[in-house]
């Protein structure tokens, strides 16, 4: 199992995300996939479908196991701070049906489309997903990543304001860069900010892809979302304290 030294805070500062390998072990994987398959028959995809598939899920508590019996809630609150962030209270399956020929032409911002019960968008800190089947190669259903809009986000969100969010439909117009896929094994653990563009591939193989995605607050976040949105550490106190940390070192050197 990985764990956040330096070269992961750099790391995740600098791109936005991490894939940490063999966080959660193959038993609560198993037991994931097998309530995933209750998921399915309780609520199947409709005939002939492809692509995205999210079977609504109503007991977080399935699935709480992946974060909080295995080192990923940890691993998340060493970005935070430790007990900084609150036990989510919803989970999402997702899956990707083959065969899914689709190339996405730029990345979103979740939050928009599905608003908060006051009407606020749905931001969080940091998506925390566990990667239920093996997706080893590319147009595998994989998620798809741009590295370093959470920084490009965050500008944009000081220049308009937290409400350009909302007025941006969940796709701001910014500069990409090229994007990644995001390959790995069943137990892996990817760890995303907010405000990193993300979007769903093509799965060109034989294989629905399986994931299933938290999305973590950290206890105050409500409370400030509108400055998280335009500062990209306010949430993260390791990363920040990291970051001072270093900025201080190379200003003496």
């Amino acid at each position: 199992m990985e764990v956040i030294d330096e070269a992961k805070l750099r790391e995740f500062a600098e791109c936005g995300y991490l894939l940490l390998r063999g966080v959660v072990p193959r038993d609560l994987i198993d037991d994931a996939s097998r309530s995933i398959d209750d998921l399915i028959a309780q609520q199947p995809p409709p005939m002939g479908a492809h692509g995205p598939y999210f079977p609504r899920v109503t007991n977080v508590e399935t699935f709480l196991p992946l974060l909080l019996r295995s080192s990923a809630f940890a691993l998340a609150e060493s970005l935070v701070g430790v007990g900084r962030l609150t036990i989510p209270r919803e989970a999402q399956v997702a899956l990707n049906i083959p065969p899914h020929l689709h190339r996405p032409g730029g990345p979103h911002l979740d939050g928009v489309s599905i608003t908060e019960p006051d009407g606020r968008p749905g931001t969080f800190t940091l998506l925390a997903g566990v990667l239920i089947t093996d997706q080893p190669r590319p147009d595998m259903g994989n998620l798809w990543v741009w590295p370093g809009t959470h920084l490009t986000h965050a500008a944009l969100f000081r220049e308009q304001g937290p409400d350009g969010l909302m007025a941006s439909g969940g796709y701001p117009d910014i500069a990409l860069p090229e994007p990644i896929q995001i390959l790995g094994q069943a137990g892996d653990l990817l760890l995303a900010h907010y405000l990193l563009g993300h979007n769903i591939g093509g799965n060109v193989s034989s294989v629905t892809r399986r994931a299933v995605y938290f999305r973590l607050k950290r206890d105050d976040h409500v409370a400030h979302w509108r400055t998280s949105l335009q500062e990209a550490w306010r949430d993260f106190d390791v990363v920040r304290a990291y970051l001072e940390d270093d900025g201080s070192k190379s200003s003496n050197k």
